[in-house]
């Protein structure tokens, strides 16, 4: 009978893991806790705790300044004119993973964003979404370790997560879901209407 564990085992085990957590839960303990445990680098070069974002609605986007969905800059400055005194903030991660659509330097992206399309929203230095070298951030995104539902690869430019108030990924968008489509609009708005 080596092996054979006593009847109480479960609940002996149980009791340890309330009393020490971090022994018996070691694997959870490394795992963050959401999209806004990262540190991060502002198109400007300063270090930006994401942290600083919680208990806000978080819209995170890869972009990209030479796609077919680069206007996509236009609806979210919009949502962001409309939203951002009631919690709202985008954060615009720039990415040259698909068709190389985004070149520049950040100050070039920088400029662009400005010039083009009056970007008043946080945008943060170029990233790797997708693949070899990929940033932190969008392995937590899209791991199903760390966020089951909306797990899977970034599939291209303009990909949406949209974060409640808990810190905690709600939704997900597809590239060519604009970011003031209905589906949208409503999953923000009800996020935004949680205190």
């Amino acid at each position: 009978m080596s092996g054979h564990r006593p009847f109480g085992w479960p609940l002996a085990m149980a009791f340890f893991a309330l009393l020490f957590p971090g022994i018996v839960r070691a694997d959870n303990a490394t795992k963050p806790a959401g999209p806004l445990a990262y540190k991060m680098q502002s198109l400007d070069g300063k270090e930006v705790d994401l942290a600083k974002y919680k208990g806000k609605v978080v819209m995170i986007v890869n972009v990209a300044s030479e796609c077919g969905l680069t206007p996509q800059y236009e609806q979210l400055q919009a949502l962001h004119k409309k939203y951002a005194d009631k919690d709202l903030a985008i954060l615009g991660f720039p990415a040259n993973e698909f068709g190389k659509q985004e070149p520049g330097t950040n100050a070039e992206i920088s400029e662009f964003c400005k010039e083009n399309y009056g970007v008043e929203f946080d945008m943060f230095a170029k990233v790797v979404v997708k693949g070899e070298g990929q940033c932190d951030l969008y392995k937590f995104l899209t791991s199903r370790d760390t966020n089951a539902k909306f797990a899977g690869d970034i599939t291209w430019n303009f990909e949406k997560f949209l974060v409640g108030r808990d810190g905690q990924v709600k939704a997900r968008f597809s590239p060519r879901t604009k970011p003031d489509a209905d589906e949208v609009v409503k999953a923000l708005e009800a996020e935004l209407a949680k205190k």
